[in-house]
Order: C-alpha cells, then structure tokens, then sequence
C-alpha cells in the first residue's frame, strides 16, 4: 500500500489520477488532498477517500469545508499546501497544481525526502537548477507526469550509462496547426479550447494552442534530464500517438507510443519503477495507418521560439516568461486581450524587466511576482488599445 498527496486534487490531472486510486484501492492509499477553490469537489473527494489532511487553498472556503468533514483534518493557506507535501506518511507527493504555485510545495517535499510525481511542469521552468540540485541532495526522485515527459523518461530505463544524443518531444499542433496569423488573429477562446486530441485543463489547453505548452516541456526536459538546449527539438505529430522519442549517440531511436489518455503516464508514475495491469482501451495500429510528422511553425507561433530563447540565456528569464504567460492566459480566457496578443506581452516582458544571471530562491519568488504585475500592467494597455481600433 503506497501512501499519497495529492496537490491540485480536483484539476484534470488531479481528477483522473484519483479515477487510477479508485481502481487500484488494494495498491494505493491517499492521505492528502488539496485544492484551490473547488470547495464542493474537494469535499465530495475527501468523503470518498477519507485522507490523513484536506486544504483549502482559498481561506473563503475554509468553514465551508471544515464542516463537511468532521474526524479530518482541514487547513487553508500557502504553508498548509506545503505542509500536505511534506506530511510523514507520504511516500510520493503528485503535484498537479496550475502554474508557479507548484513551486514551494514540491520543494517542501523534496526537502521532506518525498519522491515527486510531477504534473506540474512549471516548478521546473521557473526554478529548475534550483529544485533538481535540491531533489539530488535529498536522494529524491522526479518522475514525470506529462505524457511527453513520461514517454522519454520510460525510453531512458535501462540506459544509464548511455550517453543520449538527442531527444524529440512530440506536439499535438493544438486545435490551429497549419493556420498563419492573419487566421489567428480573431480566434475565440471557445475555438482555443477544443483540442483534437487531448481532455485537460483550460490553462494547459490554451498553452497548447499558442505552443507555450511545449516551449515549456523543452525547458522542463532540459532540467529533467541533464540535457542543453540544441539537444531538444520538438516535432508536429498531429495523431499524439508516438509520445516522444530518444535518439541515442549510436544513431538509434526509442519511441514510447501510446493512445492520448493522461491516466496512461499517472498510472505509470504511481506504480515506478513497477508496472501494473490496466484495463485501459489498448492502442491498435490498424487505427492508425499513418503517422505524420513536421516541423513547428515558429513564426506563427512566436510562443515556442520565445522560450527556447529563455531557456538559451537562462537565470530568471524561463521565471519571466513562465510568469507573464500566466497572466496573459488569464487575460485571454476572460476576453481582454487577443490571441497573437499573448505573444506580444511576453515578449515585451522578456524584454524590460531586470535579467539576473544567477537567481536564489528569493530572486526567484520576486521575479515571478514583479512580472505579473508588469504583464498585468501591459494587458491592461493592450486591451484598451484594442478597443480604442475597434470602436
């Protein structure tokens, strides 16, 4: 019986990998279980799985949830999340959180000697030298949740001690794959949310379609897996079936492959470095008699190409550009700015606030806090300029 917390228990991420505990009670125990806001779903979780401690992000929640759970623990706050990460009974902590609020809960885990099961890819884009050296230092291990992430760490089993040359992460396209930016221009929200292949969340969902999402996976696999940014490239594979391939200094390539379904890498992140038995719909190649694969448009979707900029100058910039995507996604989700807008924010943040080569935990933290405001700032502008063209 493994015990664990989960963080962010009621995002998609969350959810399914609750779906995977259900049908695995005899293997797996929960002992917390944390959310933001969704006092409702987290009160309906926490009388099902009966955890050790419940938190409620958001304080306004607190007697709500409180009161829905008598015998259990309930607390709110920041240092309540880090206290469910690093709780004594935990064996491994998922982290499934939205954005940079991941980032000093794995680390109060981490420094709790708790192996991470990462879904939060963010706490490695904004600290990742940072959170690896930590997690090296305590004889923690990191294993991946992202399905791209999961699929090279499965194709790095067994090959310790050989050296890889290259690896490839796979990309969806998103909903708008083959549009140029005259196209882009005017698209919805509703329109950004309808992935073809992929069921997750709405912030990841719109980091998709903008190809922020696998700009932030590169930088991500650069921390993960020791590698420099010339050795990740990213390729359009509109099927999501082939999940990310290594190529190793001998020429050869392993792909892992798999229907697009994200209980597949939680499942394989709970049970490591076992595998157990699933009943999963199993994939079929006679479904799937072509696979295709072609390079990103870069110039379309600026998103990728600024966070391999990031990643190439390094100290906060990834913290920069990680933290303004945040606040524009927000911006676009509630209408304010466009699409192509998201870009021009980012990039203008990457552009003026301060660059430090080598950040602490506190620059960091600052960092992070100084671009939301400043991206807030921009936002505010461009909507205004927006709707001064339009009226």
């Amino acid at each position: 019986m493994k015990n664990i917390s989960i963080l962010g228990a009621t995002g998609s991420i969350g959810t399914q990998a609750l779906e995977v505990v259900e049908a695995h009670a005899d293997l797996y125990r929960v002992c917390a279980l944390t959310a933001h806001s969704n006092a409702k779903l987290l009160i309906s979780q926490a009388q099902k799985f009966k955890p050790d401690l419940v938190v409620i992000g958001d304080d306004q929640y607190y007697a709500e949830v409180k009161a829905a759970l008598p015998g259990i623990k309930v607390l709110t706050g920041q240092q309540a999340l880090c206290e469910a990460a690093a709780l004594p009974q935990a064996e491994l902590v998922l982290t499934a959180l939205v954005g940079a609020a991941g980032l000093q809960p794995t680390i109060s885990a981490i420094e709790a000697g708790k192996d991470i099961a990462l879904a939060n890819k963010e706490t490695l884009v904004v600290a990742g030298d940072i959170v690896t050296q930590l997690a090296e230092q305590h004889g923690v291990k990191i294993i991946p949740v992202d399905s791209e992430h999961s699929a090279i760490y499965q194709c790095l089993v067994g090959e310790e001690v050989n050296p890889v040359e290259k690896i490839y992460l796979t990309a969806s396209g998103g909903p708008f794959r083959g549009k140029d930016r005259e196209a882009l221009a005017g698209v919805t929200k509703a329109a950004a949310l309808k992935h073809p292949n992929w069921t997750m969340g709405a912030k990841i969902t719109i980091d998709s379609a903008s190809l922020m999402n696998k700009g932030l996976e590169v930088i991500e696999a650069r921390w993960l897996f020791g590698l420099d940014p010339d050795q990740i490239d990213v390729i359009v594979h509109p099927q999501s079936i082939v999940h990310s391939l290594v190529q190793f200094t001998d020429g050869s390539i392993k792909a892992q492959m798999g229907l697009p379904d994200m209980k597949l890498p939680i499942h394989y992140a709970l049970a490591y470095p076992g595998r157990i038995t699933s009943s999963y719909e199993r994939f079929n190649f006679m479904d799937y008699p072509e696979f295709t694969f072609s390079k990103p448009d870069m110039h379309t979707f600026r998103n990728l190409q600024l966070a391999y900029h990031a990643l190439r100058k390094g100290g906060n910039m990834p913290c920069i550009i990680n933290a303004a995507n945040e606040v524009v996604v927000n911006a676009f989700l509630n209408d304010q700015i466009g699409f192509l807008q998201m870009s021009d924010v980012i990039e203008r943040c990457m552009e003026d606030i301060p660059f430090i080569e080598k950040p602490s935990l506190d620059n960091y933290l600052e960092t992070d806090s100084y671009t939301r405001i400043f991206a807030g700032d921009l936002v505010t502008k461009q909507a205004f300029l927006t709707q001064n063209i339009k009226y």
